[in-house]
């Protein structure tokens, strides 16, 4: 019997989402969105490529919930999309109301499953969603580490001319401009990073992974990046149906690991048929530290405004 997996938002990022894991073929997808036989296209479309693509798992598009029942994992994409000019931050208010009724549904319809969440501002979406659904820590988690990770290796491969699979590293801290890519981790062939590029290569190629979704934006006029997102959220839903026990940087509720309590940040984690298993705790310089601190720092604030916002509400 397959898996089931549900991704909520049939929009550039969740599509392409579905597409991949359908694809994939040992779980069936729903894809549910509120835009009237939207997620019905687009999933009639995917389920035609199975003879070609030789994949027997079923996807079926919904507006509602239903379809979903029963699901395994939830991937919520839903959202705002973010435009030319527009800070991950803009999106806070708006993407939190619409999380937060995603969140309800889920819950209601599949209460034993693990919610990968996407929607930006990543980090303070995670912390609504985890606050939303009641369930414990490890069936709740972001997306993100694994995309910046990605683009701070395709441009350290890009730079001395290698695979990206010789590449080695993690990036840390909240999905936004302070994030923390961690240069004495990074090895390229075992080999430090620092042996191979000067010290301005490294802060270059830092600055670019800092710039990453930003740098697409403003290339792409509308919209935003989709495709590397969607590979990264796959292969956080591959870990968690097979099992897989990978250690990935994931956007995880932290419970006093690196000096941080009752907030969802950047950090390694095991991620599993349990979710997010385990949060792993490396060693760190005063330096590194200081840096996780003012990532984290910069995702209270989000969440001080969503909680501000909930109290005004009533």
């Amino acid at each position: 019997m397959r898996s089931k997996v549900t991704v909520v938002g049939a929009g550039n990022v969740g599509a392409t989402t579905a597409q991949r894991i359908h694809q994939l073929g040992y779980a069936d997808v729903v894809l549910v969105d509120v835009v009237e036989d939207l997620p019905q296209g687009k999933s009639l479309d995917m389920l035609e490529s199975g003879p070609v693509t030789g994949t027997d798992a079923l996807i079926t598009g919904s507006n509602g919930y239903e379809e979903s029942a029963g699901s395994d994992v939830v991937v919520i994409t839903a959202g705002i999309a973010r435009r030319p000019g527009m800070s991950r931050d803009d999106l806070l208010l708006t993407n939190m109301r619409i999380t937060s009724a995603v969140t309800e549904e889920v819950v209601k319809h599949s209460p034993d499953c693990i919610i990968l969440a996407v929607t930006n501002p990543l980090d303070a979406m995670v912390q609504n969603i985890f606050q939303s659904s009641g369930f414990p820590r490890n069936r709740v988690f972001g997306m993100a580490g694994v995309l910046d990770t990605a683009r701070y290796r395709t441009f350290i491969a890009r730079e001395l001319n290698v695979s990206v699979d010789d590449v080695q590293a993690m990036v840390l801290g909240g999905h936004g401009d302070d994030m923390v890519p961690l240069v004495r981790y990074t090895t390229v062939g075992c080999i430090p990073l620092t042996e191979l590029l000067s010290q301005d290569r490294i802060d270059s190629i830092v600055q670019r992974t800092r710039d990453g979704g930003g740098e697409i934006v403003a290339l792409l006029k509308q919209g935003s990046a989709f495709y590397a997102p969607s590979a990264a959220i796959t292969q956080m839903v591959q870990a968690i149906l097979l099992d897989r026990k990978r250690i990935l940087p994931g956007c995880a509720y932290l419970e006093g690991e690196y000096g941080i309590d009752g907030l969802c940040v950047g950090v390694p984690v095991k991620i599993g048929g349990g979710g997010m298993e385990q949060v792993i705790e490396i060693s760190l310089t005063d330096e590194e530290h200081a840096a996780l601190r003012s990532s984290a720092a910069s995702v209270q604030e989000l969440v001080d405004v969503m909680a501000s916002a909930k109290a005004e509400a009533g």
